[in-house]
């Protein structure tokens, strides 16, 4: 089969990296589109010099946004027609949902937070919608995925790229991070998402405890042009220039402060101190999370980061077997059901 995969924010890349790796092996043929939003298509021509780049940042507002996933939606359409895949496969790509429905195209989405609105587009208009085995059922019922549709995966979607990774020599060389410091990795909130509309206050204080320490080597990685020139004018805040290898970042740092949620699982899932200072309604996975231990709740007045150094362990505490049951989850969800 021909795939189509669409990016629409940074995560996507690194977790479609493995999906397309192991489709192609499997003797499909993939291609790719890519929203220029964050540091998606910086991400993405790393690994697809060439991919094809359709529409940028939302803008502003519920009607910005909604014009924003309606012009994108047909600019994809057109995309699809002259592609012509046989699946259109993306996690949480409204616009791509939309303008493969359009174009009469089999589609596939992933999704792993329940609370995000336009859940109500993209699960009524797919085909088939691959969800984590935690996301409540009684969501999927109100934005509109029949149970026929819905295909569930145990574990995380995060696991798919963490299974058995170890960074490469040198990969955060370029970081120049000094190493005799408590290595803090923050990540700010996703200003401006329809999901978080919230000021983030703890996540704000958090980074000026963090700055004011001389035993801690702060390091935040921004979602948008605003962030990078707010917090790169702060003294001792390090925002790097390139977006770094996240996954070795994470898996080096001591301890990371995230205001969203898939960098907060990846160092989870990584073995690293992880802690949400997330503002909006908490998913169910990072429920999940907090309740293994794996992830603090900043929310929690009683909860507070241990600024401390930890013992580093090479390799990914996530074996293969987590990623696999996810692989066949996509896979069987490819196909349509009269085939």
């Amino acid at each position: 089969m021909k795939v189509w995969i669409d990016l629409s924010n940074s995560p996507h890349v690194v977790f479609f990296e493995a999906i397309a790796a192991a489709l192609e092996q499997a003797g499909h043929e993939v291609v790719l589109t890519a929203r220029d939003h964050a540091q998606t298509v910086e991400l993405a021509r790393r690994v697809w010099p060439e991919i094809e780049i359709v529409g940028g940042a939302s803008p502003p507002g519920k009607l910005g946004k909604v014009k924003g996933i309606a012009a994108r939606a047909e600019a994809l359409r057109r995309i699809a027609r002259r592609i012509r895949p046989d699946v259109a496969l993306s996690h949480g790509s409204y616009a791509q949902v939309v303008g493969a429905r359009a174009a009469r195209v089999w589609t596939v989405t992933m999704m792993d937070y329940e609370h995000q609105p336009a859940n109500h587009l993209s699960f009524r208009a797919a085909n088939r919608v691959i969800v984590p085995a935690c996301f409540p059922a009684d969501a999927l019922a109100k934005q509109g995925a029949r149970p026929a549709k819905v295909s569930r995966y145990d574990g995380f979607k995060e696991e798919v790229y963490l299974a058995g990774y170890e960074p490469a020599p040198g990969a955060l060389a370029e970081l120049a991070l000094d190493e005799r410091k408590i290595v803090v990795v923050f990540r700010p909130p996703p200003d401006g998402a329809l999901y978080h509309r919230h000021v983030n206050e703890r996540f704000a204080a958090l980074v000026e405890q963090a700055r004011a320490r001389d035993d801690v080597h702060a390091l935040l990685l921004p979602r948008s042009a605003e962030q990078r020139a707010h917090f790169g004018a702060l003294s001792g805040v390090h925002v790097p220039e390139r977006s770094p290898d996240g996954r070795a970042l994470l898996a080096r740092a001591d301890l990371v402060i995230g205001g969203g949620g898939t960098m907060n699982r990846e160092a989870a899932l990584l073995g690293t101190p992880a802690y949400t200072a997330f503002t909006g309604v908490l998913a169910a996975v990072d429920a999940e999370l907090i309740r293994q231990g794996k992830l603090f709740d900043l929310r929690d007045p009683a909860t507070d980061p241990a600024f401390v150094r930890r013992e580093l362990h090479p390799g990914s505490p996530v074996p293969a077997a987590r990623r696999d049951v996810i692989l066949e989850a996509i896979h069987t969800s490819l196909t349509p059901l009269d085939h």
